[in-house]
């Protein structure tokens, strides 16, 4: 099973000199990239989940309206939010879609298990940093779905023959030959592959000019966009099956 998943986060990088980009302009670069990634899961009718960020839910109604109608899980991305700022959050954001929320994700800020049971969460998926000098840390780990304080913790994919992990920047890196070869090793051995992304991938930094390493920019905006078209051809010519989160994991 491939689980699809996508991080809806405003791009934090400061702008080049001389440079300026409103706080306007920045949301709707979020914007326009999320709708790109629609785009290209309609096409290929394939259906994803979405962790979006908590802190932004609220400046996204439209786009959180959009992404559910088309079939996808809305779920939470936590960069740094208080448990009540979590609450109020999936309070709105459930009004708003008439749906619950199931899951978070978290990276550097991690809450308490128990607190998240509490708020009625079903799975968290934490994920670590990922930067270029990641490959030389990685180490081998389970990547078992396991039970713990009542919640599913759902770990990263990795690689069980390259060690590396199916993150961001590990997409946006790697010839789709060699990475496609990795999901089909890979899922010869576990029963999912987990992939993420996160939206400000999808920027075009030509127009927008942020202050980013020049190996962040290689393979961005457009050639992000066919990146994934192929991901999800090759995922349908192969015929493997997909799944939004909260499906597989229930």
């Amino acid at each position: 099973m491939v689980l699809l998943t996508f991080n809806i986060v405003e791009i934090e990088a400061e702008c080049k000199n001389g440079v300026e980009i409103s706080v306007e302009e920045r949301m709707k670069t979020t914007i326009d990239n999320t709708k790109a990634i629609l785009r290209i899961l309609d096409i290929h009718d394939t259906k994803a989940s979405f962790f979006v960020e908590i802190s932004i839910v609220e400046k996204l109604q439209n786009l959180l309206k959009a992404i559910s109608s088309q079939g996808h899980e809305i779920a939470f991305y936590n960069k740094n939010s208080s448990l009540q700022e979590i609450e109020d959050a999936k309070k709105f954001v459930q009004e708003l879609l008439e749906k619950q929320i199931r899951g978070i994700r978290q990276k550097d800020f991690k809450l308490p298990q128990e607190s998240l049971k509490l708020m009625e969460f079903n799975y968290v998926s934490n994920i670590d940093n990922a930067n270029i000098l990641f490959p030389f840390k990685r180490l081998k780990r389970d990547t078992q779905i396991n039970e713990e304080d009542g919640l599913s913790i759902v770990p990263e994919s990795i690689s069980p023959y390259s060690q590396l992990p199916y993150n961001d920047f590990v997409f946006q890196m790697l010839p789709m030959d060699y990475y496609e070869s990795m999901v089909f090793e890979t899922l010869k051995k576990d029963e999912f592959v987990l992939i993420y992304l996160n939206s400000w991938q999808f920027t075009d930094f030509k127009k927008y000019r942020f202050d980013i390493p020049f190996y962040r920019r290689l393979n961005s905006g457009k050639k992000m966009e066919d990146k994934l078209d192929a991901l999800l051809s090759w995922i349908n010519e192969k015929e493997m099956a997909t799944s939004r989160m909260k499906d597989y994991i229930f």
